[in-house]
């Protein structure tokens, strides 16, 4: 058996292997030594990666993809029950792993520490694994995005400290027993999977009942996490550490300076006194994500000082207000953003950024189920933009919704009095944009479908 590496997943199938999570899984596991394949519906940067580590990765899905010998198979939540390599290994016997047992079972011979909430895991993910890399720490990390300056989303380090995103949206995140937990925010979404708040707190909740005895839970600002830090007071045995510019903050932020893209911040830690230092990307809310990061790694022994320095490094996660480029005095920049929170926060950091200039925004809703129920609030939330392209819903693994559609969003959008064009080809994006851009102008590119592939397009467009 390969070192570090569980005997069930020395030969893993993956089934869509170059998702966010589980390509970061495959990794991991390919740089512990294990024989790794899998498959994925295209072509991508992620599957050539991969294949640089040894990795097998067959294009499309069949069932023939499926070695012999496989020891498991990998499956995320999106992968349907009829996939014709699940049904192979049905056929051979071969045990399929979800994804968030797999990644328990990497984490559980290391100090660990989870981030969870609905806004904010990746970056504050990302924060800590360039922040613990910086400090010569050779964390392992995984992550739900490509990190700026590694360029990769997952690795194995020989540090002892594993830092991962955890996901809640289909509750995977329950199989985790973090040393140190991070619960930035709690907010209704998922609504395939959550049909109420008292379901998305049951469901935190029973996160928070992993953290080991003597563990400790670090909580954001955010009216959800604080009740959620209160619906588990009862737990004697676990420290709870609250981050965030109220008095009643264990780790009070004191101040936040926006200059440009970055922020100067100020925090004041009960055993360190304050502490001064710069967030590389603009937005209150990446102060408070670094605010969190600082709080779980000082609770995990690092020095406070030396961990605020290090955080300086981060330089940003892909899709998290990426610069893309910039022609013609425009600049052209990517967001991850899909819900009302996350748009509203990523659309107040660009209007502040882009000062007296204007602020373009094409938006791509993304899920049918989170476009019926959020649609106003979207809407409202485009009002922050001084115009708005907004595109045809992105449906990743849902089936439509009978009169669900991204008008929905831009009725909205315009009852609210924001300026916005409904455009359903994608491709004439570039065109339009080109129409409205002006130098100076900001353009943000937002949603979690493949929006982001607009960005390069645009400047493209721009150039000519």
């Amino acid at each position: 058996m390969a070192s570090g590496i569980p005997q069930a997943m020395e030969r893993p199938h993956f089934i869509g292997i170059g998702g966010a999570g589980m390509s970061g899984i495959a990794k991991i596991l390919a740089q512990r030594g294990a024989k790794v394949a899998g498959s994925d519906a295209k072509e991508s940067a992620t599957a050539e990666a991969l294949r640089t580590l040894g990795v097998t990765v067959h294009i499309g899905h069949s069932a023939g993809h499926l070695a012999d010998d496989a020891s498991c198979v990998v499956v995320s939540s999106a992968i349907r029950a009829d996939n014709p390599e699940l049904a192979r290994a049905a056929e051979l016997g071969v045990p399929v792993v979800h994804r968030s047992d797999a990644l328990a079972a990497l984490m559980r011979s290391a100090r660990t520490i989870a981030v969870a909430g609905t806004h904010g895991k990746t970056t504050t993910t990302s924060m800590l694994a360039v922040a613990l890399t910086e400090l010569g720490l050779d964390p392992s990390y995984a992550i739900g995005g490509d990190l700026a300056g590694p360029g990769t989303n997952a690795r194995h380090g020989e540090g002892g400290i594993f830092v991962a995103e955890a996901d809640e949206s289909d509750r995977s995140f329950q199989k985790y027993d973090p040393d140190v937990a991070i619960v930035l925010n709690v907010e209704l979404d998922h609504h395939a999977n959550y049909a109420s708040m008292d379901e998305i707190y049951e469901s935190f909740e029973a996160f928070v009942a992993k953290i080991p005895h003597g563990g400790t839970l670090v909580v954001g600002e955010h009216e959800g996490a604080r009740q959620l830090a209160a619906r588990v007071a009862a737990r004697e045995d676990l420290t709870v550490v609250r981050v965030g510019e109220g008095e009643d903050s264990d780790v009070r932020i004191l101040g936040i300076r926006p200059s440009g893209m970055t922020s100067e911040v100020t925090v004041a830690l009960p055993e360190s006194g304050e502490i001064t230092f710069t967030v590389s990307v603009p937005g209150r809310h990446y102060a408070h994500n670094a605010a969190a990061a600082l709080a779980a790694g000082v609770r995990t022994g690092i020095d406070a000082a030396e961990l605020a320095a290090a955080l300086t490094a981060y330089t940003g996660v892909g899709r998290r207000l990426q610069l893309k480029g910039e022609v013609a005095g425009v600049q052209v920049i990517d967001s991850y953003a899909h819900h009302p929170t996350e748009m509203t926060a990523d659309l107040d950091a660009m209007r502040a950024a882009a000062g007296s200039s204007r602020l373009l925004v094409v938006f791509q809703p993304h899920l049918f189920s989170r476009t019926q129920e959020l649609a106003t609030e979207m809407g409202q939330a485009l009002t922050l933009a001084d115009e708005s392209v907004v595109l045809d819903i992105y449906p990743a693994r849902e089936d439509p919704i009978p009169g669900v559609t991204s008008a929905l969003i831009v009725d909205s959008a315009i009852a609210a009095g924001a300026r916005v064009t409904a455009v359903h080809d994608k491709a004439a994006v570039p065109d339009v944009i080109a129409g409205m851009a002006a130098p100076g102008d900001l353009v943000l590119t937002m949603g979690a479908g493949d929006v982001t592939d607009l960005g390069p397009q645009i400047l493209a467009r721009l150039s000519h």
